[in-house]
């Protein structure tokens, strides 16, 4: 890691830097997905690398004590949190938060313009966007297929919920810009304490915690480049919205989790959120995603 090579994501960006952005982040998704496979909501690099992990797969030295117990909690938390044990724990907090980024992007392909009725950088970047995201559930798939989970379903949250969600994507730009960066600056807050997370379940799975690992980095790549590119669709005052949603936004969506307050530390989340500049990411992070240039000290 290097030190003070970013800057602050709520850094200042004029009007045409930000235009510039878009299109540089245009070329970056374009080399970085390969092929766009719009009625698979797929792209060809990512389906490679999944097909990667799939042909050389690795599964737990000591199997899960009590499947069941993840089965009974996994949708709906059934039993005390407390009373589980943290692998289990982990693995329903997973299926829960990327849940919520199914539903959501289910609701915003539906809204959002096919490739060919695509006529700005904004749009085509969109639809590529919400394919990364597609990829992500069967990258967060395959972590829980790792751990012997072969038998999870994908399910609606409850109607009002959905209803948000499908909502949402109609706002104006305008409205929608602050909240959809938040949202994205709290998933990659999310993945980086998920990370070290594994190290700290899975200590005695060294292979299991290398996949996830690496499952994991895949997304957090993609996941690092949504919050620049949302970032470009900010004005000052959208910035100042943006800053203010940050904490009432983290704490409403980790409530939803009750696993989160088990495993990880919400308040610890919220100030890398509000502090956040790429620089306390690895490295190889860094190398394969995208930062815009207004953050690049």
């Amino acid at each position: 890691m290097a030190s003070a090579r970013y800057l602050s994501i709520f850094s200042p960006a004029t009007k045409q830097q930000r235009r510039e952005n878009f299109d540089n982040y245009w070329e970056f998704t374009q080399q970085h997905g390969g092929q766009f496979f719009e009625d698979d909501k797929d792209l060809e690099k990512k389906r490679a690398r999944l097909k990667h992990f799939r042909d050389h797969p690795v599964t737990l030295r000591q199997p899960l004590a009590n499947p069941e117990a993840f089965y009974r909690n996994y949708v709906e938390m059934q039993d005390d949190p407390s009373s589980l044990d943290r692998m289990t724990l982990m693995l329903t907090c997973i299926y829960k938060f990327a849940r919520h980024e199914w539903v959501g992007i289910k609701a915003a392909w539906d809204a959002v313009p096919a490739m060919a009725s695509s006529y700005t950088v904004e749009d085509k970047i969109s639809r590529v966007h919400l394919a990364e995201e597609f990829c992500h559930i069967r990258l967060f798939d395959e972590m829980l297929r790792t751990c012997g989970l072969d038998r999870v379903e994908w399910v609606p949250l409850d109607p009002i919920k959905e209803k948000i969600y499908e909502q949402f994507p109609k706002f104006p730009e305008l409205l929608m810009a602050p909240p959809a960066f938040v949202t994205e600056l709290m998933g990659v807050t999310f993945y980086c304490h998920l990370s070290r997370l594994f190290d700290e379940v899975l200590a005695e799975e060294p292979e299991v915690c290398q996949r996830l690992k690496e499952l994991l980095d895949e997304i957090t790549i993609d996941e690092v480049a949504h919050v620049g590119q949302r970032r470009n669709f900010i004005g000052p005052i959208g910035m100042k919205i943006s800053k203010a949603l940050l904490k009432p936004f983290y704490i409403l969506f980790f409530n939803d989790i009750p696993e989160i307050r088990q495993l990880l530390n919400v308040n610890r989340m919220i100030k890398d959120g509000i502090t956040f500049d790429f620089n306390q990411l690895p490295a190889h992070i860094i190398q394969r995603s995208w930062v815009p240039s207004y953050c690049k000290a």
